[in-house]
């Protein structure tokens, strides 16, 4: 996973600083929060993510789908 420098943010800084890395994400899509130097948490602008229902329900349709066939064989 590639990810820019400029979506990169401590635990301890958005904890700290929440709103700027609210405006981070507002204008790069997405925030990577990294705990003990490792990508541990996303926060994702919804907007920038332009799903449409139709779209997302096809995937969560497949999703379900795909997971009731491996429950099958656990």
């Amino acid at each position: 996973m590639l990810i820019d420098s400029k979506q990169i943010v401590s635990i301890t800084e958005a904890n700290q600083n929440f709103s700027k890395v609210v405006r981070m994400a507002e204008d790069n899509g997405c925030v990577v929060i990294f705990k003990n130097n490792n990508p541990k948490f996303a926060l994702v602008d919804l907007e920038a993510l332009r799903i449409s229902l139709e779209q997302s329900d096809d995937r969560l349709d497949k999703a379900v789908k795909k997971e009731l066939n491996r429950s099958k064989w656990v």
